[in-house]
């Protein structure tokens, strides 16, 4: 099993999955134990694992090592496909926002289902479900790389007046929040092996403190020049030009650019737009929902009001008066107007001529 210091939040072989709970960071280092679905569903809402990607493969392995280790099946090849697809529905429904755990369960229904009409057996399907299981585990690693490595290029190109780069970043979307490297924390990660990265600000990132707990001990863990700011500080920061970029991550982005991310994130690039700071998104082609016409579509998670009513992102004590009101957005949408370009692991998509995303075209294009 993989050691902590590597920042696996996921620790996987066949048959056996672990999670790093991230709610006991920076302080404690826990792995948990997941055996099924079930495991994998309470694991994903209660936030032992967060972020997209993470959420999607999480998910994805709960379900191989329930599979992997069940004692006997009575059934046919179709029953088989019929209780992976039942099981990934219901691990969809433990977060909602983030596209990519809908569109992994999306992807590994169509597996089971080219396995079912040619296999004759359960076992089949079974095993043709973990192994695309395990692909996507594989190829979220090497997707972030890419993103951290388009991301560094442009980022160069595009601020050449600067000679090293101070970026911004929010919540968590480093190793932890993916199979590994990162998507926002991947581009911040690419900039300083290049040499030319400043400073990297991470935002704490109220109220379960992900920048906090998370990002800012990913940073320290690789050596990166960073600075902690409270969430309400950002825009003193920008105002005092310590900032070159924006770069967050996301959890659905639809078909004009509308993004959602952790609650914040709009506020962050209004403050960017207000100081002419350019914003990047950074996610893998994944986080895309086409469906999806503008981000007024996305359906945003409303958390439970003790996340903001006790300290520790509501697993301290009381902070906050008994009886009061309390409203918990987990995400909050990004305008495509606010965002300059987003990085995917397929290059960076910009704005036409007329200022707004074709990214229908840009995920055509390199499907091709």
């Amino acid at each position: 099993m993989e050691p902590v210091s590597s920042l696996q939040s996921i620790c996987y072989k066949r048959g056996s999955l672990q999670l790093l709970d991230q709610r006991k960071l920076p302080l404690e280092t826990i792995y948990l134990d997941i055996q099924d679905a079930a495991d994998g569903w309470s694991a994903i809402r209660d936030m032992v694992v967060r972020g997209a990607p993470a959420i999607a493969i999480a998910a994805a392995l709960s379900l191989a090592v329930e599979v992997f280790n069940l004692k006997a099946f009575n059934g046919t090849s179709d029953d088989a496909a019929s209780f992976i697809n039942k099981k990934l529905e219901y691990l969809v429904s433990s977060r909602p926002t983030a596209v990519n755990l809908s569109d992994a369960a999306t992807k590994l229904k169509e597996v089971t289902s080219k396995a079912a009409a040619t296999a004759s057996e359960a076992q089949s399907i079974f095993q043709a479900y973990i192994e695309a299981a395990e692909i996507m585990l594989k190829d979220d690693v090497s997707s972030n790389k890419a993103i951290g490595s388009y991301g560094a290029s442009f980022l160069q190109h595009q601020l050449k007046n600067s000679k090293r780069l101070s970026i911004l970043t929010h919540c968590n979307t480093g190793s932890l929040a993916t199979a590994g490297y990162g998507t926002a924390l991947g581009v911040i990660r690419a900039v300083h092996t290049e040499g030319l990265l400043e400073r990297a600000y991470c935002t704490e990132t109220r109220p379960f403190n992900q920048g906090s707990r998370l990002t800012a001990f990913e940073l320290v863990h690789d050596n990166i020049p960073a600075t902690l700011i409270a969430d309400s500080a950002a825009a003193a920061l920008m105002k005092d030009g310590r900032v070159d970029a924006v770069i967050v991550g996301a959890d659905r982005v639809a078909a004009n650019g509308d993004t959602a991310n952790k609650i914040g994130t709009y506020s962050l690039a209004l403050c960017a737009m207000n100081h002419k700071i350019p914003f990047y998104v950074a996610a893998p082609l994944t986080s895309i929902d086409l469906s999806l016409t503008s981000g007024k579509e996305i359906v945003i998670e409303e958390r439970s009001p003790k996340e903001l009513t006790h300290s520790g992102g509501g697993l301290g004590e009381q902070v906050a008066a008994s009886g009061i009101s309390v409203w918990n957005p987990a995400f909050d949408v990004t305008p495509a107007n606010l965002i300059a370009g987003i990085i995917t692991e397929k290059g960076v998509i910009t704005k036409m001529s007329s200022d707004a995303f074709d990214i229908k075209d840009f995920v055509q294009k390199v499907d091709q």
